[in-house]
């Protein structure tokens, strides 16, 4: 039996069930986080899908858990995520009964000027080309949806495989103390060693932004020192007291420093051990004016970006950020199916079932 097509009205009714199931699950997913004690978990699930935003590997994290617990797929962590078209791209299609996951997908309108300094910006329609000499840009005007799905809910061709990092207990992986110290002298810092935590009072590192030194202690072990100066060229990139847009509050500022320390650590497979940060209800029910749900959403987005500015400069890292591996140049996945794949049922499509733009 043939689909017809949706009418606006059904439309807009699978639209706003749609926008309003994924802000339940934001909403639960950030309120386990605010009450409970698994903020570097998110944190590190963030790091494996880094190349998306903060609030999106939040929605992706609860739906997967959900599709987990009802058997819809082998494992509680996704491997691989992508959108319909970026499936297609490798030779794969969403299996009919898996639904996928939503996620958040900026409307964005263009603008464009001859003197931007003016601040005279005239709207471009969809197609519409900029007039010569106009400089163009984009604003983000709301939020949509869209849909993503893991590789486990998807059939066709073999993926091909990223080699995954080794998880490192004691050892260091190469390069990244190098990497993290050439981070420091960069942005004016000088780096040394102490003997022990004795002589830097108890603490494992410190960040001194009247001498503008950093001081790591000498009797850890290599994976401990990394962790621990990865904490404070979190500290130098997002507190110095004499950067814009330094974070007033102490309390967020020890767990931007440690969750970006715990992203690092997760990227390049090392085992961070057991972490200090704060309760997460502690530090962010005390930011006056703002809510502690909306603490959490700025925090997690903010470590993100500061990271993925800080892997430009290190060493490149042995896994991906959680999108499949593009199809091989000299062995491409097929774009037509097989006379047996074509048979297969189509499902109804929904105004869902858009690719999800990267926030």
């Amino acid at each position: 039996m043939a689909w017809k097509p949706y009418t606006p009205e059904e439309a807009r009714a699978v639209r706003e069930a749609n926008l309003e199931q994924m802000e339940s699950q934001l909403t639960r997913r950030v309120d386990e986080l605010v009450t409970g004690d698994q903020w570097l978990e998110a944190m590190r699930f963030a790091a494996q899908f880094r190349g998306r935003s903060f609030l999106n590997t939040l929605l992706i994290q609860v739906q997967h858990l959900n599709a987990y617990s009802e058997g819809r797929v082998p494992t509680p962590y996704p491997s691989y995520v992508a959108g319909r078209s970026d499936w297609r791209k490798l030779g794969r299609w969403p299996a009919k009964e898996q639904t996928g996951y939503l996620v958040r997908k900026p409307v964005v309108e263009r603008y464009a000027a001859t003197n931007p300094a003016s601040g005279r910006w005239r709207k471009l329609g969809s197609r519409e080309k900029p007039r010569p000499g106009e400089t163009v840009r984009e604003k983000m005007v709301n939020v949509t949806y869209g849909k993503v799905w893991d590789v486990s809910q998807t059939d066709g061709e073999p993926v091909p495989e990223r080699p995954r990092p080794a998880v490192l207990v004691g050892a260091a992986p190469a390069g990244l103390w190098d990497g993290l110290a050439a981070e420091v002298g960069q942005q004016g810092f000088t780096l040394r060693n102490a003997p022990n935590v004795l002589a830097l009072d108890g603490a494992d590192g410190v960040t001194d932004y009247t001498t503008r030194e950093t001081i790591i202690r000498a009797d850890a072990e290599d994976a401990e020192r990394v962790a621990v100066l990865a904490h404070e060229v979190g500290h130098i990139l997002m507190h110095d007291p004499e950067a814009e847009g330094r974070e007033p509050h102490r309390g967020i500022r020890e767990v931007e420093a440690e969750s970006a320390a715990a992203m690092v650590c997760a990227i390049y497979g090392l085992d961070s051990g057991p972490s200090s940060v704060p309760y997460v209800a502690g530090w962010a029910s005390t930011v006056k004016d703002v809510e502690p749900a909306e603490v959490i959403r700025r925090t997690g987005e903010r470590v993100r970006r500061i990271v993925l500015k800080l892997l430009d400069r290190l060493p490149e890292p042995v896994g991906g950020d959680g999108s499949p591996p593009p199809p091989s140049p000299t062995n491409e996945a097929p774009q037509t199916r097989t006379c047996a794949q074509q048979s297969r049922p189509a499902a109804r499509p929904t105004l869902a079932e858009t690719e999800a733009v990267r926030l």
